[in-house]
């Protein structure tokens, strides 16, 4: 779990590159003739400074805080600025703390970070420009951080009302719960995980470099406020997909993000996968095949499936298919069983609700698709011929729509030959040396499938 220094923070690095270019274009400074403006859009720790001193951002301040201003001239060309900050403790305004970005960019935000900040202390600061003449602007308005260095120390309750922990339960309806404080009274909101990685909340930086706050309670999927400070939540989530046992982790927040120790539920999930019914008789090779597919009734009880999912694994590149379900939770699809050693089908189920049913296994077996391989002077297995004696090879297909042969011997340069329709196709050989030999032979149909390849061994005397 990535937990960066001075809070739980992640930035975007788009913006960076324009910095960086903003910069190297500011060239040397001159003399200004413009007046500093004070500084705007304020930041600290990328969210934006509260003005109020009753109702400061509660921050971590452990690996210090990053904070951000705009500065700016009248002098519309001047290339260079100073932006400094001042913090002090709301209790004692005479313990200064500064800080300055002295390769500010006018119009760009400018940021220092200072580790000046006690745990359960309330600070103060401003920021203001300063050119390269000194001339100064106003300090800007003051903002207001808590620092708040301590996280929750117990782990949150987690508790379900219809799915009951440990306990097997039908799938399709959302999992209801119930979080709880567990006595912590600055508990501000919950978050959970499937996977065990929770995600990090942070910012993407824009133009001028202003981040945008992406609040970490804005996906419900993620993370839920507390009803009140030291509160409890309500969620409604569903799993990330299939059945069978799975493991929710459970963490609270404090104000400052700060995390508390995990807690995990588990939720049994009963088997809920699709049912697949191939219609068709066993077709030949290539040819389409029908099947019917039913979702599991107590999932399409509980939330009405909305489609099918199927994944052809036989496919080279896996491909899949989306069918509509009708309003019983069925539905009929058809594909060419042209696997290459056979067919293998996985299909699952959608709900109206979001949820993902386990994965349904479907395969029609084993399929030879390989070429048969003859030679009446090289047999296969045997010996004969020799050094310089020529051998005919007879390649016959096993599955129809074959339009080419694809050979090797002992994994040399590879050879086309063009397939006459269902009739045998031959090539003549000749030995260079006595010895062990394997001659590596494949079809390729007319759609360019490459089927299985055959493995064909004999000696030459």
């Amino acid at each position: 779990m990535h937990r960066p220094t001075g809070g739980r923070l992640r930035t975007a690095l788009a913006g960076a590159a324009a910095f960086a270019l903003a910069l190297l274009a500011a060239g040397p400074a001159h003399a200004a003739t413009g007046t500093p403006t004070t500084p705007t859009e304020l930041f600290n720790a990328y969210q934006s400074c509260s003005t109020d001193p009753n109702a400061p951002l509660y921050l971590a301040g452990r690996g210090g805080i990053t904070l951000e201003g705009i500065g700016d001239d009248s002098d519309p060309s001047v290339s260079g600025l100073t932006v400094q900050f001042r913090v002090w403790p709301v209790t004692d305004p005479t313990r200064i703390t500064t800080a300055a970005d002295t390769w500010a960019v006018p119009g760009n935000e400018a940021a220092v970070n200072v580790s000046a900040f006690g745990d359960g202390q309330t600070y103060a600061w401003q920021a203001q420009t300063v050119d390269q003449n000194g001339a100064t602007s106003d300090w800007s308005t003051a903002c207001y951080i808590t620092d708040d260095d301590t996280a929750p120390t117990q782990a949150p309750t987690v508790t379900s009302s219809n799915y009951p922990q440990w306990q097997p339960s039908q799938s399709g309806a959302p999992i209801h719960l119930s979080l709880g404080a567990n006595g912590v009274g600055d508990v501000a909101g919950y978050e959970y995980t499937w996977s065990g990685d929770f995600s990090v909340p942070g910012a993407t930086i824009g133009a001028h470099g202003i981040p945008t706050w992406e609040d970490p309670y804005s996906d419900p999927r993620y993370a839920v406020r507390a009803s009140s400070l030291g509160g409890s939540a309500t969620v409604d989530l569903v799993p990330p997909s299939g059945g069978g046992l799975y493991r929710l982790t459970v963490a609270s927040l404090d104000r400052a993000l700060n995390q508390s120790p995990t807690v995990d539920y588990w939720i049994w999930i009963k088997p809920n996968a699709p049912q697949v019914v191939k219609l068709s008789n066993n077709p030949v090779y290539g040819k389409q095949a029908s099947f019917k597919l039913t979702a599991d009734p107590g999932l399409q009880a509980a939330s009405p499936v909305t489609s099918f999912t199927i994944t052809d694994l036989s496919s080279p590149s896996q491909s899949k298919a989306t069918v509509k379900a009708d309003a019983n939770g069925t539905a009929e699809y058809s594909l060419p069983l042209d696997g290459q050693y056979g067919d293998v089908l996985q299909v699952s189920t959608t709900s109206a609700d979001g949820w993902i049913s386990e994965q349904q296994w479907w395969s029609d077996g084993y399929t030879d698709t390989t070429p048969t391989v003859t030679s009446t002077v090289y047999p296969e297995d045997g010996s004969g011929g020799g050094a310089g004696v020529a051998g005919t090879f007879t390649f016959a297909p096993k599955v129809k729509g074959v339009a080419s042969y694809t050979y090797t011997v002992n994994d040399g340069p590879a050879t086309t030959v063009k397939a006459d329709g269902p009739n045998p196709a031959q090539i003549s050989w000749t030995p260079p040396a006595s010895g062990w030999y394997m001659l590596t032979v494949n079809a390729t149909t007319q759609d360019g499938v490459a089927l299985a390849p055959y493995y064909y061994m004999f000696t030459v005397n």
